[in-house]
């Protein structure tokens, strides 16, 4: 029987202390903690019926467990990012062996650059996120290679966030779950618009598999928020892998089987 869904992980670095940071202040980061946590979201995942499956450790690379930023994955293709932060390029390489016989994949190229987590797919529109990490060159390949295949591509300004998706993820194909702070409701005046609780400003971060939606622990007050407008997301701890700016979303490649 085939699986629905593929979730392609990847490891924690002994070296995650290092890991890049653009807006967080660097606190100490409890790798075995981290582990822990990373370990669960992949049970998590398993539970939700994903078939989960490892890309090869990268121990020298501090980001690597943040897999979500080396590709876009669609039904049709896949695209290999150039990622912003120049010590993750080298992350992309086993990402692309692990997904060359699921998907015809191209490449982001020189000059552009583009992280996945920058992007978010809502059926056949494509928000890209317009940041220190994805810039207007990246967005104009993926603009050319989506095009064929009838997806809209929007970029978007964020500010005082890493990534799109740590400001807007979507819920369902009519819902988006958003921090009007880092990005403007107005770009999704077409969907149902939920915003974070003022005090929980990262909490607009949230995983969709199928029907089901993963959402971090930490912020209770937007999850009564997302409970009172008739989601019931699964919840996990994922406050270690927070301290690098990361998120439910970054820790997987989530496709279709």
């Amino acid at each position: 029987m085939l699986t629905a869904w593929i979730a392609f992980t990847r490891d924690v670095s002994p070296r995650m202390s290092e890991c890049e940071l653009t807006h967080l202040a660097r606190t100490p980061i409890d790798v075995q903690a981290a582990r822990a946590q990373h370990a669960a979201y992949e049970a998590l995942l398993t539970s939700l019926g994903c078939d989960v499956r490892r890309v090869g450790s990268a121990p020298t690379y501090p980001d690597a467990v943040f897999i979500e930023d080396t590709a876009i994955v669609l039904d049709d293709v896949a695209v290999i990012t150039r990622p912003g932060a120049e010590s993750r390029r080298g992350e992309t390489a086993a990402v692309a062996d692990a997904l060359a016989p699921l998907r015809r994949l191209v490449h982001i190229e020189s000059p552009g650059t583009l992280d996945g987590g920058d992007v978010l797919v809502i059926g056949r529109a494509v928000y890209v996120g317009m940041t220190a990490r994805t810039n207007a060159a990246g967005i104009a390949q993926l603009r050319t290679v989506l095009a064929p295949f009838g997806y809209a591509i929007k970029g978007v300004p964020v500010t005082g966030c890493l990534h799109l998706k740590t400001a807007v993820t979507a819920l369902d194909d009519q819902t988006v779950l958003l921090n009007p702070s880092w990005v403007s409701a107005s770009v999704f005046a077409a969907y149902r618009v939920l915003t974070v609780d003022p005090d929980e400003p990262m909490a607009a971060n949230v995983l969709r598999i199928g029907a089901s939606l993963v959402y971090g622990a930490a912020y209770p007050r937007t999850l009564a928020r997302i409970r009172a407008a008739g989601f019931a997301p699964v919840t996990v701890d994922a406050s270690e892998l927070a301290k690098a700016e990361g998120a439910v979303t970054c820790c997987s490649l989530v496709l279709r089987g």
